[in-house]
């Protein structure tokens, strides 16, 4: 069995300098003062990991000031379906988030204790805190726009042991009546906060190299996940959202949905939500060569 530790990670969002500052060095002075202050804040409530960054202005200015982006910052696109919801997926109501966010959390631990083959992981746990952050963002924005908001927050399938969940968001960048589509440069999105699949040996993990599930093997979780991800395409087709999007699948996931007639298009994101993080270890930064490897970098984690 391996070590783990429970600690703190903070999450930086909303950094903005006016234009007419810019070039100044104002918003890196900004950055700089904000990671002493973060070395120490909240320390007595836990160890402080570092703190995670997601850029929009690409990887190489925050990387300059400590925050090294992270291996992979890719996600999978599907278009929204209009379709009857597969009869063997169920939809998943705010009541259910506490007990699956503890099953996935006490998953999780589990696989976290066991040592990793290369470098130390870190992963911000999906629990309920961080669901209903997005989703409560998301019933204001929808009772705004349409005056009224889903009672459907992600939908399940199969059978306890081999169930597989998706959690999800619907986001507005603009209004729906207004001209989009799934290549508009701001689509409206559906994001797949977090994606469980029971038995996946490849979850939890950092992804080094590629893996590839025999559909043979695993044809059950692959039915399951592909009623998952129709539920998500159908929802993404009642609320005019112009995409579903899924960040950062585990191997299995990935080989699966690869292997299914979905055509999930792989998309590598280099300017925009980039995850950065910059890590601390006994209160000193980590150069890019040793720090760990941040895993399920998915959309329940964005800030």
């Amino acid at each position: 069995m391996g070590n783990m530790t429970e600690g703190i990670i903070h999450g930086i969002a909303s950094v903005f300098c006016p234009e007419r500052f810019r070039g100044r060095g104002y918003a890196a002075r900004q950055m700089k003062e904000l990671a002493k202050v973060l070395r120490v804040w909240q320390s007595e409530n836990g160890q402080i990991f570092g703190s995670v960054l997601y850029s929009d202005i690409g990887k190489e200015y925050y990387t300059r000031l400590g925050w090294t982006p992270n291996s992979v910052n890719e996600h999978l696109v599907l278009p929204p379906a209009k379709m009857e919801n597969p009869a063997t997926s169920h939809p998943v109501f705010e009541s259910d988030l506490e007990g699956l966010c503890f099953r996935d959390e006490t998953m999780i631990r589990d696989d976290m204790t066991m040592p990793s083959v290369s470098r130390k992981r870190v992963m911000i746990l999906p629990d309920l805190d961080h669901m209903l952050w997005h989703i409560h963002k998301e019933d204001f924005a929808t009772k705004h726009i349409f005056d009224n908001g889903s009672e459907t927050k992600g939908a399940i399938a199969g059978v306890p042991g081999k169930q597989v969940w998706g959690i999800w968001v619907r986001r507005y960048y603009r209004h729906p009546h207004h001209h989009g589509g799934e290549d508009a440069d701001d689509p409206n999105v559906l994001y797949i906060l977090r994606l469980v699949i029971e038995g996946d040996e490849t979850a939890n993990k950092t992804r080094e190299g590629n893996s590839t599930a025999p559909m043979e093997e695993y044809a059950e979780q692959a039915a399951v996940l592909k009623a998952v991800m129709q539920a998500a395409q159908a929802e993404a087709a009642d609320w005019r959202l112009d995409q579903v999007q899924l960040w950062d699948p585990s191997p299995m996931a990935r080989s699966l949905l690869d292997q299914s007639d979905l055509n999930a298009i792989v998309v590598e994101r280099h300017t925009h939500s980039i995850a950065t993080v910059l890590w601390f270890e006994d209160g000193e930064g980590l150069g890019p060569e040793n720090t760990p490897g941040l895993v399920n970098n998915e959309h329940y984690a964005r800030c």
